[in-house]
């Protein structure tokens, strides 16, 4: 009877285990060390600037430019976070977005975080969306329970092909459930790069346009560090998206677990000012993923 004690059957083994862990690597993305090495500044290089030797960077948006970066690989399915701080102060008519994106025209799928500037001591608000095979319109707003300029805080957004959760510390503050049973559109076939920009947008980002930026305030910062994806990496091996044994395919990350789902009822009650899906002037008649 062979056992390990056997040379030939050893090596095999061994063998079997280097296979096994080298496409475990190579399939499933891990963390970013820093800037540099995962990220590229795709417009106005001369306003992002690299702090603490590229584990974080800065944000500038002028007269002049915002800017903006986008990760060098897209991914599908996965997690992406990053801790970021706002523009402290008065911020109305800003824009700090954080989201992914299949750079895809007519048929995009996208997932988006969008932190609309304030004036001086009023809420943060952040804006979320979600485009599915080129549909989009689903925004949905949250004021923050806490000052998002005073420290860095983690944004995240889960992304399996059971939901997408957008998640602010840990707590979630929207779910888009896989509804094509239904006929529904759910992002599952394109990869999306992970995508931030700081840009004026005072024609809507603040009361709805009421708010205009105030100049004499710029130049306006924001912060990031602690850039973290796991997904499958696109190019990559074909079976990694479709792997059941990542384990953001878990069944622990199939829906809410009983502590989540209460921290979502939560914010869903204290902090959400504005559903699309309960917006009858827009939708006359419901949209039919919100019943």
């Amino acid at each position: 009877m062979a056992t390990l004690a056997n040379p030939s059957l050893r090596s095999v083994v061994v063998s079997f285990l280097l296979h096994v862990l080298l496409a475990f690597s190579f399939s499933v993305w891990g963390r970013p060390a820093t800037f540099l090495q995962d990220f590229k500044v795709m417009w106005s290089d001369s306003h992002i600037r690299q702090i603490n030797g590229g584990t974080a960077i800065q944000l500038v948006l002028d007269q002049n430019s915002g800017c903006g970066f986008a990760s060098k690989s897209q991914y599908l399915f996965g997690r992406i976070s990053m801790k970021i701080k706002l523009i402290p102060g008065d911020s109305a008519g800003t824009v700090t977005a954080f989201y992914m994106n299949s750079n895809t025209d007519s048929v995009r799928d996208e997932l988006d975080f969008e932190f609309l500037g304030n004036r001086s001591g009023q809420p943060y608000t952040v804006q979320t969306n979600v485009y599915a095979h080129g549909k989009g319109d689903r925004e949905q707003r949250v004021n923050l329970w806490f000052d998002p300029a005073a420290d860095y805080h983690t944004y995240s957004i889960l992304w399996n092909h059971h939901q997408v959760v957008f998640y602010v510390d840990l707590v979630p503050i929207r779910v888009y459930k896989n509804k094509e049973a239904r006929g529904i559109p759910f992002p599952k076939f394109q990869p999306m790069g992970v995508y931030s920009t700081l840009w004026e947008a005072d024609d809507w980002a603040t009361r709805g346009g009421l708010e205009k930026i105030d100049w004499r305030k710029a130049p306006f910062y924001a912060y990031y560090k602690d850039f973290d994806i796991e997904g499958c990496p696109v190019p990559g091996p074909s079976t990694c998206a479709s792997n059941p044994g990542n384990w953001w395919e878990g069944g622990a990350y199939q829906q809410l677990s009983p502590v989540e789902a209460r921290s979502y009822r939560w914010v869903r009650i204290n902090h959400v000012i504005y559903d699309y899906c309960t917006d009858k002037k827009r939708y006359p008649v419901t949209p039919p993923e919100c019943v």
